[in-house]
């Protein structure tokens, strides 16, 4: 092998999965897989299925990279299993990753220590499907103006979200949002530009401005070719650009991330005050995805953005 290598141990290159946001994981698992094979990695891909735990002690899987999105597998659930097994892995820890992908977990640390979020309510699922609001008077329409946003608790890729114009139609959006889980944010809907940071350790990489052609930035306009314009840096107040780049670090630490992460902000058209939307602590891999544009505008390549990645990881984990 190579010398300068991170380690000469063999890594699993976890993808696939159980979660909504399988096929978008499997392009992450195959653009990572490629790189650490071409870096001279001794790498192989494992389809994070039920039988996850065999599969790993068949191909002597010693270290994890984690391009994993959604569900069992950015939830805590992947990482505490790794943690039992002693297999160290990419990315953030159980804690970090359970917060980050509990939209209203991490809306409340973010509101403990001073970051702004948009006004929201949480809705559950009750018993035999009664809704419960859990904060406020009304049984589930919030108490701030419209329009309304409305996403799963713990679902990512913007998957089950809505914007509600009329307050007739929450209940229907209520429905699709109750099909990925028990739990429902409805925040208010702020209008303005939607910029996501990058940060790889304690670095902030940069940021891109995302302008989707659609209504929002929601999972076609994520995933579909020449539906989003993508503005690397972002056109924005450099003040403000700074600003929120230091409240990405802020976020990443509050939660107690590690590894790269994305953190998402849409920032208030007139007042330009950024709100934290949310942190993804895998984000989207493939060579197209926000995190590896991001890593290139800061002049470093693909290959040296996931052997960096791998190199956090052996360093805080092994």
């Amino acid at each position: 092998m190579t010398k300068g290598l991170v380690t000469k141990k063999r890594i699993g290159v976890l993808m696939g999965g159980l979660s909504a946001e399988r096929d978008i994981s499997i392009r992450s698992g195959l653009a990572v897989y490629q790189g650490l094979q071409e870096l001279g990695y001794n790498v192989v891909l494992v389809d994070a299925g039920r039988d996850i735990v065999d599969v790993m002690k068949k191909e002597k899987v010693k270290i994890a990279f984690l391009a994993l999105h959604g569900g069992t597998g950015e939830n805590g659930a992947m990482q505490g299993l790794l943690d039992v097994l002693g297999i160290p892995y990419t990315g953030s820890g159980v804690l970090a990753s359970a917060l980050a992908m509990d939209k209203e977990a991490s809306k409340k640390i973010f509101m403990y220590h001073g970051l702004s979020v948009a006004p929201f309510i949480v809705v559950s699922q009750g018993p035999k499907g009664k809704r419960q609001k859990t904060r406020g008077s009304v049984p589930t329409a919030p108490d701030f103006p419209l329009p309304w946003v409305v996403k799963p608790c713990t679902e990512g890729s913007s998957i089950g979200v809505s914007i509600v114009k009329e307050e007739r139609d929450l209940n229907a959006c209520l429905d699709k949002a109750f099909s990925f889980g028990e739990r429902v944010i409805v925040e208010k809907f702020i209008k303005g530009r939607e910029l996501h940071i990058a940060v790889l350790g304690e670095r902030v990489l940069g940021g891109v401005e995302v302008r989707p052609s659609l209504e929002f930035y929601n999972y076609e306009a994520k995933y579909t070719s020449g539906l989003t314009e993508y503005i690397i840096p972002p056109e924005i107040d450099e003040a403000v650009y700074e600003h929120t780049k230091s409240m990405a670090l802020k976020t990443f630490q509050a939660l107690g991330c590690s590894g790269a992460a994305r953190v998402d902000f849409i920032v208030e058209e007139g007042s330009n005050t950024p709100y934290v939307l949310e942190v993804n602590t895998l984000p989207g891999m493939t060579t197209t995805s926000l995190l590896p544009k991001i890593a290139g505008s800061a002049g470093m390549d693909f290959k040296n953005l996931i052997e960096e990645i791998l190199r956090l990881a052996v360093k805080e984990k092994e």
